[in-house]
């Protein structure tokens, strides 16, 4: 055998020990391995655990009655109708401001503003605005909003704090949505003569539109399940709406602040029935989510 095929072989022996297939399992790995999994177990055992026991206290109290009523001491009837309508109120007015303003100011970071302390300082702000307690914006949201602006205890008070609270959120995510569309389509789109706007409009907005509705739909989940900022600026009210457009200007109470009510006054199963319907309508917002991010993907 000459030395050229003893060093050949030498080659394939060493290339075999150092192949994927000829490596040795470390204790290391494994242990991580199952630290890892037994994380993710916790986590999986907390939500099944919360849920089930809000569920096994919540459903008995769930009833049609419960659904499409408002509380009442004369007739001595119990019903959340009121608060569903003024949390969907105060959800469409904060989407109508605050989606508008974070998409446009997302699309002005990324597209249009130019890399420097400007654009840094937009940053900084917008991050820092999502780490400030909800309570501190419901501090703010009634002294300018309420008092300030005179407009008390009010949908619309609510619905303005909670536009400054969701903001940051629809900003960040909107922006990392145009972040992943490649930049072989603006250079396409303008080398064809599109102008910038049109080619933003037809062409980076459709192909980011999966990113910017998860953060919507993930900005909705917030204000369902906001309560301490509500508290000093949209009030406690549960009278169904006598205007529609009036009715904005009326103290409403969400789910989220009978909730709050209900425990305070130790009325625990009304209180768990109301944690289940927030429950049901948060998993439907993130399935919902889930969904449409999906659907685009596929369409694109």
């Amino acid at each position: 055998m000459t030395s050229e095929a003893v060093m050949e072989i030498n080659q394939g022996g060493a290339m075999e020990k150092q192949s994927i297939y000829g490596k040795h399992v470390r204790t290391s790995d494994v242990i991580l391995t199952v630290l890892i999994y037994a994380a993710a177990s916790v986590s999986i055992l907390l939500l099944i655990g919360i849920m089930g026991y809000v569920f096994v206290r919540g459903l008995p109290v769930i009833s049609w009655q419960f659904l499409s009523t408002v509380q009442s001491s004369i007739s001595g009837t119990f019903g959340i109708l009121g608060n569903i309508v003024n949390t969907l109120y105060i959800v469409v007015i904060t989407l109508l401001i605050a989606t508008p303003i974070g998409i446009g100011a997302a699309i002005y970071l990324n597209e249009y503003a130019k890399p420097g302390k400007i654009v840094k300082i937009i940053e900084f702000t917008t991050e820092t605005l999502s780490g400030i307690p909800s309570i501190i914006f419901g501090l703010f949201g009634m002294v300018f909003f309420g008092n300030t602006l005179g407009l008390g205890y009010s949908i619309l008070t609510g619905a303005l704090t909670l536009s400054l609270m969701v903001l940051p959120l629809i900003t960040r995510t909107t922006q990392e949505a145009l972040k992943t569309v490649p930049d072989s389509y603006r250079s396409g789109a303008l080398g064809i003569g599109a102008t910038k706007w049109y080619m933003i409009r037809t062409i980076l907005l459709p192909s980011a539109m999966p990113g910017i509705i998860t953060g919507v739909i993930l900005a909705i989940g917030r204000m369902v399940g906001e309560s301490a900022a509500l508290l000093f600026t949209s009030g406690s009210g549960f009278i169904l709406p006598r205007d529609f457009f009036g009715k904005i200007f009326e103290s409403g109470g969400t789910l989220t602040i009978q909730l709050y009510l209900c425990m305070q006054k130790a009325q625990y199963d009304e209180a768990f029935g109301i944690a289940v319907v927030l429950l049901v309508l948060v998993l439907g917002i993130n399935g919902l989510a889930k969904y449409l991010s999906h659907r685009f993907d596929v369409e694109k």
